[in-house]
């Protein structure tokens, strides 16, 4: 055996498993809520992290921003865009929040935000708080359809939306939407939906946290006013990492961090009178974003770790994303042929065009009044007593929860897994939804 097959990278699959640091016999089939990276990428790190502990002041005032500024440099030349329009945040729900309640809302009340009704939770949470803490300055417009819907007819959906609020007397001021949404997990029709925006002149905010290492981008073509993606879901960074592009015609629009950083320089304050690293060089955009208080940033700066390890070791983000996708796709179909149930897709097949599959569950249980079984010495609700019994008794994990009057659970395609994973989990949920009726019964 030669050197190079001695040192070759595992192939997509079963063999990537020792790459990573799963417990035996864990099977991480819900890669999307939160991520995990490779041991090689943690392990860069740690050897960051011990430099920040040897030096902790000259690392974090001198060091650190110029690694943040490689860092950056790698991450916009992933995405297309200059660096000058990207900085890091520590995650999609932060970027979101960094636009919404830097937006100056105007006083006639008029102001909209358009939103799906897919939206997640938390950034439905935003933008509830962002309408009570305006004072009736804005309010949300909810753009629902029938799922599943064409790509066509989401986008006309989304279109009357904004003329509809325009009829009345409103202001779209801003619309809000995913690249691949959470629950139900489907790939929505992003593109056209931000040309959308540009054609009828509403601001357009991605939330892409299932973006950048799960679907195609270029933010240059794209053209949005605001992208966030987080790095430690599909890109394999350690948590918390996201990405966030500001175009430079829309950067004035955000003043201030969350929370407010050293970096901010007021309205009234000369151009003149900044101070740090390498000020001039910077825009008052980037330096903002440097340092916001006391983190754990070493996420930010192990980007380019993670693009290499990609390229090196997962043979390329052609070949990473091809075979997710399909995974998802064929692994989607296995499970719900075995439950006797369904994917949720179109019939163009665009939801399940990304790493991830919605199937149906085979529950016969209303999602509208509550229910509860026991656990433990307590009650909880039936997507807590599935989630926590797939982790006791299966060592694995799957998110189920209620869409549209139904019970779904989502599946994660990855490159550490393969088809007889999907094929386990399809029996072991027919298992836990025979064991859900028993409870259900004895309750």
């Amino acid at each position: 055996m030669t050197r190079t097959q001695e040192t070759a990278p595992p192939p997509l699959g079963h063999g990537m498993r020792k790459l990573f640091s799963f417990a035996p016999g864990y099977r991480n089939l819900n890669h999307g809520s939160y991520g995990t990276s490779p041991s090689a990428i943690r392990k860069r790190a740690e050897d960051l992290r011990l430099e920040w502990e040897a030096r902790p002041c000259p690392f974090i005032k001198y060091d650190f921003p110029v690694l943040l500024d490689e860092s950056r440099a790698a991450v916009a030349d992933f995405l297309g865009v200059p660096v000058s329009t990207v900085v890091y945040v520590v995650n999609a729900t932060t970027g979101v929040n960094t636009v919404l309640r830097n937006l100056v809302w105007n006083t006639d009340g008029n102001d909209e935000i358009i939103q799906l009704d897919v939206i997640y939770s938390a950034c439905g949470s935003t933008t509830k708080y962002v309408c009570e803490a305006s004072e009736g300055r804005v309010r949300t417009r909810e753009v629902r359809v029938d799922y599943p819907v064409e790509d066509k007819d989401f986008v006309a959906a989304f279109r009357a939306a904004i003329q509809a609020s325009r009829r009345e007397g409103r202001n779209p001021r801003i619309a809000i939407f995913d690249t691949v949404c959470s629950n139900p997990g489907l790939r929505l029709p992003f593109e056209a939906l931000t040309a959308v925006c540009r054609e009828e002149g509403v601001l357009s905010l991605i939330d892409g946290a299932h973006g950048i290492g799960h679907v195609e981008l270029n933010l240059a073509q794209l053209n949005p006013d605001f992208f966030v993606s987080n790095c430690h879901k599909w890109l394999f960074t350690p948590r918390s990492c996201a990405v966030f592009y500001v175009p430079e015609r829309n950067q004035a629009m955000i003043r201030s961090t969350l929370p407010t950083s050293i970096g901010f320089v007021p309205r009234s304050a000369s151009s003149d009178d900044q101070s740090g690293t390498n000020a001039a060089e910077k825009s008052e955009f980037v330096r903002n974003f440097e340092f916001v208080g006391t983190l754990d940033t070493i996420p930010f700066i192990t980007v380019p770790a993670a693009i290499e390890w990609r390229r090196t070791v997962g043979g390329g983000e052609k070949k990473i994303l091809d075979y997710c996708t399909q995974l998802a796709q064929d692994g989607g179909k296995l499970v719900a042929d075995i439950l006797g149930t369904r994917v949720l897709d179109n019939k163009t097949n665009t939801y399940t065009d990304c790493c991830m599959s919605t199937v149906l569950l085979p529950i016969e249980l209303s999602t509208s009044s509550p229910v509860t079984l026991p656990w433990k010495g307590r009650r909880v609700s039936v997507s807590d007593w599935m989630q926590q019994t797939l982790i006791e008794d299966y060592q694995t994990y799957l998110p189920v929860f209620p869409f549209q009057e139904r019970w779904w659970t989502r599946l994660s395609g990855q490159i550490y897994l393969e088809m007889s994973d999907f094929e386990w989990a399809g029996h072991t949920l027919v298992e836990l939804c025979a064991k859900l009726k028993e409870a259900l019964h004895e309750s």
